[in-house]
């Protein structure tokens, strides 16, 4: 079983401020564990697209994260923009994992819809965002985690990458 390193960034206003509890880091990182990978760094941070880009940035670039979650700040609110500051910080679009995570969530409700997550690359860092909510973002975590550990070889060149793969 190959160990993914992961950090959690919630992205809310109320949250970063202690207004309303992060609700949904927990559900993300309790849902990581159970998969018997690590949570090396979780934050809370307002939807501020400066702060953001700053911390994903940054995070990617230390190269201790295989993968980095968001949660929240990717619905239709003025305030949301998790994914704006997701697209300018990546290398490469990996859009498979949000048109997965909505195909999924559309049998659930309409609503998910109104998501515009979305998720990429910076080095060799996967960035995903989830939403905000903290079944929505069980339900879309649930969808994506068969793929995880492939994504996490292939973005580090593991050898044994392509075992399984034929043409």
């Amino acid at each position: 079983m190959i160990k993914i390193r992961f950090g959690v960034i919630t992205v809310s206003d109320r949250a970063s401020q202690g207004v309303r509890p992060d609700l949904t880091g927990p559900v993300i990182i309790k849902t990581i564990l159970e998969q018997g990978w690590c949570i090396i760094q979780h934050e809370i941070v307002p939807d501020d697209m400066s702060s953001l880009k700053i911390m994903l940035s940054k995070w990617a670039d230390q190269g201790k994260f295989d993968i980095i979650l968001t949660a929240g700040g990717t619905g239709l609110s003025p305030r949301d923009i998790t994914p704006e500051a997701t697209l300018m910080v990546i290398d490469r679009s990996v859009p498979g994992f949000q048109e997965a995570m909505r195909a999924n969530s559309n049998r659930i409700t309409p609503h998910s819809m109104l998501s515009r997550g979305v998720a990429g690359i910076r080095k060799s860092t996967l960035i995903i965002n989830l939403p905000g909510s903290p079944k929505g973002a069980e339900e879309n975590l649930q969808v994506i985690i068969p793929v995880l550990p492939h994504a996490v070889q292939l973005l580090s060149d593991h050898p044994n990458a392509e075992d399984g793969h034929s043409l």
